[in-house]
């Protein structure tokens, strides 16, 4: 067995165990129980794990210099739930401030996302290019996304409560961890000549 595919074992089992514990967190209301800044550092420190398991752990630093790039652009079709955010604003349950330039912001991240996987790898400069300029502004979106929601956080905690309920409590405790991971490998991958598979 490879590196490579150990390190593809080790990623998805550790990720279905994190995606357990986050629907756990999420459903015990456990996360409600939660003031800022404690939600954000969760977030970054899931985001760091994340990082450091990549550089430092042998096998998914194999994984992560051989997965498909497709791969991990795929994941940011996720990111279609900005419509979510838009939903939850006509309800009045999160600020136009964090919902409609976040949701519009996501759903154009996720669109753009859809057209780099249909038009294919980036074998070639003008595709690579293409996934260049949709990555940094990928990474600019989710970082104006959560730099927004922690200021109105701690301005008022009761006006981004719905990030700590089930569904959306899956966005800081798994979803934009892996998603800022994610960019940050996507960027290392296409600086090197030629990313293996895409």
């Amino acid at each position: 067995m490879t590196g490579a595919t150990r390190g593809a074992r080790l990623v998805a089992g550790v990720g279905l165990l994190w995606l357990a514990f986050a629907l756990v967190a999420g459903a015990s209301g456990l996360l409600t129980t939660l003031r800022p800044p404690v939600p954000q550092l969760v977030l970054v420190a899931l985001t760091g794990g994340v990082i450091v398991a990549g550089v430092r752990l042998p096998a998914v630093r194999e994984w992560a210099l051989t997965v498909d790039v497709r791969k991990l652009v795929a994941l940011h079709l996720t990111r279609f739930v900005g419509a979510y955010f838009i939903v939850l604003f006509r309800r009045g349950e999160l600020p136009f401030a964090f919902a409609v330039p976040g949701g519009w912001g996501d759903m154009l991240v996720a669109a753009g996302a859809l057209g780099l996987l249909v038009s294919g790898p980036p074998t070639s400069p003008a595709r690579r290019t293409a996934y260049a300029l949709w990555n940094v502004l990928g990474l600019l979106d989710i970082l104006f996304v959560v730099a927004t929601a922690t200021r109105l956080a701690l301005a008022n905690p009761e006006s981004m409560a719905a990030l700590l309920r089930l569904p959306l409590s899956l966005l800081p405790t798994f979803l934009v961890p892996l998603v800022i991971a994610s960019h940050l490998l996507i960027a290392m991958r296409l600086g090197s000549r030629a990313p293996r598979h895409g």
